[in-house]
Formats: C-alpha cells, structure tokens, sequence
C-alpha cells in the first residue's frame, strides 16, 4: 500500500511517502517558517525528488489532532483537497498514537507530550507487547496496546496517571521541555526522555500506523474527514469567558452587534474553503455550479487566481480567473444574496483583475445571462463591454449569453 503522510499537528511539519514496508521518502522540518509557507512545497519537492506520480498513491494518512489549531487545520485542508483531487481515501490518526509510535517496540508505559498552553498537555498512554508469534518462526513484532486514549490534561493530572501506573516511562514531545522541572519534581517513577531523532511528530511513523488503521478500515473520504481538537480554541473558550463575564444588561447590545453585517475580507481560496464555495455557487446557480472537484483543479493551477469574500468567518463570496495566452476568463463570479447590495461584488472582482495582471493577463472575458440585470450593471461599472451574444446559451431558465470583454487598450 502506498501512503502520502502530513502531520502539521505541531511545531514540526513533516511529509513522508511509504510503498509497503519502504519508506520512500520523508521532509521534515521545524523553523521559523509556518506550516503554510513549507508544507506544499516541501511535498513537491518530495514528490520530485522521488519522480513519484500522485495519482498512483492509495491513501492520504493525516494526524488528525490534537494540536495547534492553526497546524491542524493546514495539514487537513492540504489532506481534504488533496484527497478530493486525487479521489483517494484519508486514514485518520490520532496525532499522539502516530508519536507513540515512534518507539515501537519499546515494553515501557510510553507518554507523549504536546504542550497544549495554560499548564496543560495534549497526552495518552500506551506501551507495546509482543505479538503472537507463528509456531516455528523466530520473528518478533509488536502490537501498541492503548493504555488510555489521547485526551487533554493538565501537567499534575497527568503525573498523577503516571505515578499511579507504577511503572518506568518514556516521555516525548514539545511539552516535555516546558515541563521538565514539574515532570523531574513530580515522578515518583524513573523516567526517560526520548532522544531527538525521536521525541516530535514523525510522518514515517504515521505512515507506518496508517497501514495498520486502513487494515481495520479506518478510511474516510473527502468530505467526511474533520480534525479533532479535544479543546476549544483560545478564541473560543475567550468567547465564553467573556459571555459568561457579561451582565444581562448588555445582552441587546451584543445582538446588535451579532446583526450588524461584518466587514468583508478579499482573500485567495484555500482547499479548505472549497466546500463552502461550492454550496455558495450551487445556491446561485443550480446544476450549472461546478463540481467540488472542478473548483480545487482550477484553484491550484498556476494559470489561474481564485479569491473567496469572506465575512465574519463565513464564505459570501467567490471569483476565479484563467490566464489563455494573456486573455483571462473569468470562470466563477458568486456572491451571497445578503451581501450584493454591499459592495462585495464589486471589491472582489475589481481586486481579481488587479491580481490577475500579476500573472500576464491583458485583458479579459467573461459570459453572463442576458436576464442578469444586477451581474450586468456590476461588469459594466468594472468597465467591461458587450461585444456579441449567444443565442439560447444558457438552460433551466433558457437565456442568452451576452459576451462581455474588459480590453487593456
């Protein structure tokens, strides 16, 4: 089985590719540059490196948390559009069962640690025993044996565990040089930390637990895959401490505030905003929206520009352009229909012209309903101008297709 692993669960980003029991390639890396900066292009590189043909892997494995929620969210947008892509299945695993793994083998309570913020860890507990071996055969493996699954603790509960056990351990992960004082304070067991090549995430040793998960039938697809967080993010729990904290009196004022629209944000697509892209236009336009598939191949070419309006979290508006030899169509123009008398079509289109010179486009094109009349006044405004019609172009309703060209000249 051939496996693409990505962990960005941590402050390691790591990619690896496994055919069967070979690993065939791994990058990892933990710099001062973020997960989004690194990830694809280490995983291009890789993938260059080893002339391998994506299309010919069978799995896409992902730590699917806990960890930072920045990481997580990367590392499974790359997965999902990946995945979505490439029409492949996601093993989901859990980030601290792929670290304990790095010690296979290993017979003591093994206890990985990632600093989880506000003197809390992300754990779990686990240990290895033989597995039963063939009569006549001398060759020994071993089965990881979860001693209680990766939850969130703070550093004391988990001493607590540990100290209840009664048994040697070895520890691992960034939370370990946090806490190291606490832990060496704390231990009344002999413990041992786990040295460097293998105490922080491994994608080699996702890759290897993956097999085991997509033996028992631990796949997801696509759309079916999502992180687990075992926590609130820092925005969250802020949210409800400050909700908890307000008197009844400002109540009103915070619905207000709820109902008040936000301010729009133009940004590039990412993978992870394709789904919701996708529902936008289907609400728009019916069964003339593109496919999930058909928006993450046009976004991650290198002759396009997809930007997404977003608002208060959510996705309200999308448009997209391809560069033909220095002529850019405008493929998907979307805009939620709460927000069009707003400006928002206006600012996302006006900014994906400006970004599309950046990649050689001179002028462009664009198809729109004859009975469009609000589509047509927003082209219009940008400065394009109707150079010829279609004919009973569009169905479900019937309509023609005026075509509208914006020249640089």
């Amino acid at each position: 089985m051939k496996i693409l692993a990505i962990d960005t669960s941590g402050l390691v980003a790591t990619v690896a590719i496994s055919d069967g029991d070979i690993l065939k390639a791994q990058f990892s890396i933990q710099h001062k540059t973020t997960h989004s900066e690194i990830l694809m292009p280490m995983l291009d590189d890789m993938v260059k490196k080893i002339g391998l043909d994506l299309s010919t892997i069978d799995a896409i494995a992902v730590a699917k948390g806990p960890g930072s929620f920045t990481g997580l969210r990367i590392g499974s947008a790359t997965a999902k559009g990946l995945a979505l892509a490439l029409d492949k299945p996601i093993i989901p695993v859990p980030t601290v069962d792929a670290m304990a793994y790095n010690l296979y083998g290993n017979e003591k309570i093994i206890c990985p640690m990632m600093d989880a913020r506000r003197n809390q860890v992300y754990t779990g507990i686990y240990t290895f025993v033989p597995s039963p071996t063939e009569e006549k055969s001398s060759e020994q493996g071993f089965d990881m044996r979860v001693i209680k699954k990766q939850y969130a603790a703070s550093i004391d509960d988990i001493i607590s565990e540990l100290n209840g056990i009664g048994k040697s351990v070895m520890l691992l992960g960034d939370g370990i040089p946090v806490y190291h004082d606490k832990l060496e304070q704390g231990l009344k067991v002999p413990f041992t930390v786990a040295p460097l090549h293998m105490n922080r995430q491994s994608a080699a040793s996702l890759a290897a637990i993956a097999v085991k998960y997509a033996a028992e039938g631990i796949t997801v697809s696509s759309d079916e895959f999502a992180p687990d967080y075992l926590r609130l993010s820092q925005a969250e729990r802020e949210s409800l401490e400050k909700d908890k904290s307000d008197s009844a009196g400002l109540s009103e004022k915070k619905a207000a505030l709820r109902n008040t629209p936000g301010k729009v944000r133009i940004r590039q697509m990412t993978a992870e905003d394709v789904e919701d892209a996708w529902k936008l236009e289907q609400i728009n336009l019916g069964k003339e929206a593109w496919t999930q598939k058909q928006l993450l191949d046009a976004m991650t070419r290198d002759d396009t520009v997809y930007l997404v309006a977003e608002m208060a979290g959510r996705i309200v508006g999308l448009c997209g352009v391809r560069n033909i030899s220095g002529e850019g169509e405008v493929t998907n123009v979307s805009v939620s229909g709460d927000v069009r008398r707003e400006g928002c079509g206006y600012k996302m289109v006006k900014q994906l012209l400006e970004r599309g010179r950046g990649i050689g486009i001179k002028d462009y094109t664009l198809e729109v309903r004859a009975q469009n009349a609000p589509a047509i006044r927003l082209y219009e405004k940008l400065g394009f101008k109707s150079e010829g019609v279609r004919p009973g172009f569009y169905d479900e309703p019937k309509d023609d297709a005026i075509i509208y060209w914006k020249r640089e000249n």
